[in-house]
């Protein structure tokens, strides 16, 4: 609605213009051959000052604006040789055409020009200096007119053009969060369920009390993965790095890795976005393992130095050549190192042999090394824990490590 109304104040003060020059010509009793080719002039003029009110018009090659230009300076001069001032509103057309389809400064230079041409046609008539400066001033004002309509027309068009594709924009966005969200949580929490029911399986004909207890960990899972999908569907959702690291140290367990946790004292303190983003990247880390890795082994650490906390991941389960994974493969890391940028941390991610890791010097290859470092409090105290997560999880590691 508000585009039409522009265009059509446009066309309506076009007319308006117009409407003036014929009353004008009118008033000068030319014959009817005469008049009707005024007419024709008019029309012609009208037509072109469409054309080049146009929005799609700015965009056309310079040849097409430079013939269209010169068709409407003949439409607008050369009349004035039958006509006189009395055709005088037709300049201010073109005056507004140049300012439209030139660059600025040739547009005004040009401008100026037209307006002052009009000084010419009027002389013939031995007008006084008043009638001089109203006919210039007239043509000038017109020229304006019809620019600032134009242009008016033009930008709300782009402005409710911009306004549409920030609105595709946002739900492509709600779309690419809620999907990835969804893999952050299904993913771990699938997965889980899987690795708890084949230890039950296993523990059914020889341990069946340990197979209940298992059973009541996949119910505490399944409850815990219906819960986090209401969230997601609400766009939002908090996770608690404390709770991650116990469930990761239960999962890895029933996948028959042997997992050592250790978490130093003020973790449970961490700032909400942190807990969140650090939660996450353990959370994506143990998935991988699981699905990518040959681990038999598995070392987490979320310890707090100063005001920075790291969380490290250490798992011996790496598959791939000797080189460590591009930084091309794959978009997992790369989503994880954005999230903790955004809370002002780094992700780094390195080879070890595995008894660097333990720190005890050279041994077997094999060995893989996550670690996520962040503020103890957010750096930015309005950081929202579900546009971190909104920016995406990964489909796996690069070289398909954990």
């Amino acid at each position: 609605m508000a585009t039409r109304t522009a265009r059509g104040i446009l066309v309506a003060a076009l007319l308006c213009y117009l409407g003036v020059t014929f009353l004008n010509l009118l008033s000068v009793k030319l014959g009817p051959y005469v008049l009707a080719c005024a007419v024709v002039c008019l029309l012609a003029v009208f037509a072109l000052q469409l054309v080049h009110s146009s929005p799609g018009m700015t965009d056309a090659r310079m040849r097409t604006k430079v013939a269209t230009l010169t068709a409407q300076g003949l439409l607008t001069f050369l009349p004035l040789i039958w006509f006189g001032v009395f055709w005088g509103s037709m300049a201010g057309f073109f005056a507004g055409s140049l300012l439209l389809l030139l660059p600025t400064k040739t547009g005004w230079t040009l401008y100026g020009t037209a307006v002052l041409a009009m000084v010419v046609p009027s002389t013939l008539l031995d007008p006084s200096v008043v009638d001089l400066v109203y006919i210039v001033e007239s043509t000038a004002l017109t020229g304006l007119v019809v620019y600032g309509l134009s242009r008016l027309a033009t930008l709300v068009q782009e402005l409710h053009k911009a306004r549409a594709d920030l609105a595709r924009l946002a739900v492509s966005n709600e779309q690419l969060r809620f999907s990835r969200d969804l893999h952050d949580l299904l993913g771990y929490s699938l997965s889980a369920v899987s690795l708890k029911n084949e230890l039950v399986r296993r523990l059914i004909p020889t341990n069946p009390l340990r197979a209940c207890e298992e059973v009541d960990e996949v119910l505490v899972i399944s409850r815990q993965a219906l819960a986090d999908v209401r969230r997601v569907a609400s766009g939002y959702r908090q996770m608690s790095l404390v709770s991650e690291l116990a469930s990761a140290e239960s999962v890895l367990a029933a996948a028959d890795v042997e997992v050592s946790v250790e978490a130093h004292d003020g973790i449970e303190h961490l700032g909400q976005a942190t807990s969140t983003v650090l939660a996450t990247v353990l959370r994506e880390g143990v998935t991988n393992l699981l699905r990518h890795s040959k681990a038999a082994n598995c070392w987490i650490t979320a310890a707090i130095d100063g005001e920075v906390v790291r969380l490290t991941i250490v798992n011996d389960g790496l598959v791939g050549g000797p080189h460590l994974p591009s930084p091309h493969g794959g978009s997992g890391l790369g989503n994880l190192q954005q999230r903790v940028s955004a809370i002002g941390g780094r992700l780094t991610r390195q080879r070890l042999t595995e008894a660097d890791a333990l720190g005890e010097g050279d041994g077997a290859t094999g060995v893989f090394q996550l670690i996520a470092e962040a503020p103890v409090t957010e750096a930015r105290a309005n950081t929202d824990p579900a546009q971190l997560l909104g920016e995406g999880a990964s489909e796996g590691q690069t070289d398909k490590v954990a």
